[in-house]
């Protein structure tokens, strides 16, 4: 009888295991084809995708190049930046210091870091640690991220706590949901201040090591081995454009990890599994509960519609929170000049996804198009054709922007500026948190320069009235901008504010926040 039962279970599981390769190697298959037809239809160099499910990792894969120079295969082992899903992992170090008795979440921000300074005295006092991570301080979308945006700035993590005072609010203190990113960069330095280690240190220390993210660093500077690593890139007119490697510099708490799709199974693993990583507890199931709480309401609907009847979105600590078919849905994008990301949790089908871009625009719309899908699929829903969907989204939001910026620059080839006198351009002007900014003379062209941030420099254009427009140096995005002038009644510039031109401008550009002011007044 023994051996009888023996032999059904050894054929029960033979057949468990044949079904579970048929499974795998048709998921492997439709993944396959999604990511090939995604890099196709965007224009994408590389993107690296993972799944796990059920405790375990049934896709791990790279398509594509890390480089359009070097041709070199993207594979599941290739650090690719994955921006602001670093956020999640500095809650995470957070929480760590939460479960040692360091740290609280409602502890005041000023206990730690004493020079950190709002915009109002109320305000400086109580915001907590929560506040740094839930978007809800009263600043606008981006607030100060010109900061680090584009790289190559000079400002310290001192400029950045001092800049809150100066910048205006936009909503009443946490009554309203805008992202930001400075936020996190205080939150990294909470965690540096009361660690003693660098953001970047503690979390490669207390993190990545303990789950075995070995080939992942904080920042780019800080991998040890920088081969088989994706390299950013950007198109013009269809063709794909290599950039330099963006330094997040002291942003890295915000948006500076380095991490290939196989190390990040590790990490949704580790969510998956409530902060448990085999019999290591890296953080506390109490502190996981708190970082997937949603604390921002971002908006509700009672009467949500098929197929996603998606009745709420929120932010959690790190995480975007929503409902998707009945299931609680855990996510978060990440997006570098040429590098845009995204992860994705669903703690009730034990399932997680990444995707990895290395191409600006079509990276974003990529991993949307790939993660829609492959959750559709778990959802159990019809084919949605994302990718076509995306690209046509792509395509019109991308004319529709040129449009804008076409009928600026052609206004200005017809403009006449006869009329104006360059010396009453001339100048310094400064803005309390960003600094100066500089109008001069060059080759007979006005030119505009920031002092602390070299790279935004070019020529400026006449448009109409006392406005012109700047063509920067710095092209890896599109961040050309207007410059409006306010004359004195000698027709004397006073002060300049600023805007982005064209409508797919990224937030973190966030021109209009400056109040530029002539320093010397005639």
């Amino acid at each position: 009888m023994k051996s009888i039962q023996l032999s059904l279970l050894s054929l029960l599981l033979c057949q468990l295991f044949i079904f579970n390769v048929s499974y795998a190697q048709g998921t492997a298959n439709k993944v396959d084809q999604l990511v090939n037809e995604a890099i196709e239809k965007f224009n994408v160099a590389g993107i690296a995708v993972a799944i796990v499910k059920d405790g375990e990792v049934i896709h791990n894969k790279g398509y594509g190049v890390t480089s359009s120079k070097t041709k070199e295969k993207v594979n599941e082992n290739t650090r690719f930046a994955i921006a602001s899903n670093s956020k999640a992992f500095t809650s995470a170090a957070l929480a760590i210091l939460i479960d040692e008795g360091k740290l609280n979440w409602t502890d005041k921000v000023v206990d730690h870091v004493p020079e950190f300074k709002m915009y109002d005295d109320y305000v400086t006092a109580n915001f907590t640690i929560l506040d740094l991570l839930t978007h809800r301080s009263g600043l606008g979308l981006g607030a100060g991220d010109l900061m680090f945006f584009p790289d190559g700035s000079d400002f310290t993590i001192d400029d950045l706590l001092s800049s809150f005072q100066y910048q205006k609010k936009v909503s009443d203190f946490r009554t309203k949901f805008d992202y930001d990113n400075l936020l996190y960069v205080v939150a990294g330095e909470v965690v540096a201040r009361i660690s003693g280690m660098s953001w970047s240190k503690f979390v490669e220390s207390n993190i990545m090591k303990p789950i075995g993210m070995d080939g992942s660093a904080g920042t780019y500077q800080r991998l040890t081995d920088k081969r088989n690593v994706a390299m950013p890139h950007s198109t013009v007119d269809g063709q794909l454009h290599p950039l330099e490697t963006f330094d997040m510099g002291m942003g890295a708490a915000a948006g500076g990890i380095y991490a290939s799709v196989n190390d990040l199974t590790k990490w949704m693993l580790l969510h998956l599994n409530e902060g448990q990583h085999g019999e290591t507890t890296v953080f506390s199931k109490r502190n996981y509960r708190e970082m997937w709480t949603p604390h921002t309401n971002l908006w509700f609907n009672p009467k949500a519609d098929p197929p996603y009847k998606t009745h709420f979105s929120a932010y959690g600590l790190g995480w975007f929170i929503r409902d998707l078919n009945g299931y609680v849905i855990y996510d978060h994008t990440g997006g570098l000049p040429g590098m845009l990301s995204k992860t994705t949790i669903i703690p009730e089908l034990n399932l997680g996804i990444i995707v990895l871009t290395n191409t600006d625009p079509g990276g974003g719309p990529a991993f949307s198009a790939i993660s829609n899908a492959i959750i559709d699929q778990y959802l159990e829903l019809e084919d949605f054709g994302w990718v076509d969907k995306y690209a046509a989204r792509l395509k019109a939001n991308l004319e529709s922007g040129d449009e804008v910026v076409d009928k600026v620059w052609e206004t200005v080839r017809s403009a006449n500026d006869d009329h104006l006198k360059a010396d009453d351009f001339t100048g310094i002007y400064e803005d309390k948190w960003f600094g100066k900014v500089e109008v001069f003379l060059k080759d007979k062209q006005l030119w505009i320069k920031c002092h602390r941030s070299p790279k935004l420099n070019g020529p400026l254009s006449f448009y109409n009235a006392n406005t012109f427009v700047v063509k920067w140096a710095y092209q890896d995005m599109n961040a050309d901008a207007f410059a409006m002038f306010t004359l004195d009644e000698k027709g004397k510039a006073q002060s300049i504010k600023m805007k982005g031109i064209s409508p797919n401008i990224d937030f973190s550009f966030d021109f209009q926040d400056l109040n530029l002011e002539r320093v010397v007044k005639e």
